[in-house]
């Protein structure tokens, strides 16, 4: 397996195609289009960073990091928004081996810590993420305040 980055002005034809694919499992209706038109501008602006897990040749496993700061460490952050495996690819170590390149990535940029969220009823990739050493929030309660979106990329 290999695990890149994705830099701005990459093909992002495989990376889009499992962008699309998490994004349905999260009940999205698929857009491959604004998919790959919204990697592209996240990648092109700095705004988010992108790893790729290939077999292959092929795209298997997909992250997005987004970054951010802590006023309490004084440190950067990072918000493991997006991670999804291929159903194919699923059992084999995919998961674990993005997980451990996030760390390593953080690591690298100085962050106090690595935050995710995912659904209360995502069991698998709350075992996933634990295994890996993350710490359900015990301390903290986080809030939403849904905002009216335009829902243009």
């Amino acid at each position: 397996m290999n695990i890149r980055q994705l830099q701005a002005g990459d093909l992002l034809d495989e990376a889009a195609r499992l962008f699309d694919a998490y994004r349905q499992f999260y009940r999205q209706p698929s857009n491959l289009t604004a998919c790959r038109t919204w990697l592209a501008m996240r990648l092109q602006m700095g705004q988010s960073t992108v790893f790729v897990a290939e077999e292959g040749g092929r795209a298997v496993g997909f992250m997005q990091l987004y970054p951010g700061f802590c006023s309490v460490a004084l440190a950067p952050v990072w918000t493991l928004y997006d991670l999804y495996v291929s159903p194919e690819a699923r059992g084999r170590g995919v998961a674990g081996a993005l997980l451990e390149t996030a760390r390593h990535f953080g690591l690298a940029q100085g962050a106090a810590y690595l935050q995710l969220s995912t659904a209360h009823d995502n069991h698998s990739a709350q075992r996933q993420y634990e295994r890996h050493g993350w710490q359900y929030d015990t301390v903290f309660r986080t809030y939403t305040l849904p905002l009216e979106s335009s829902g243009t990329v």
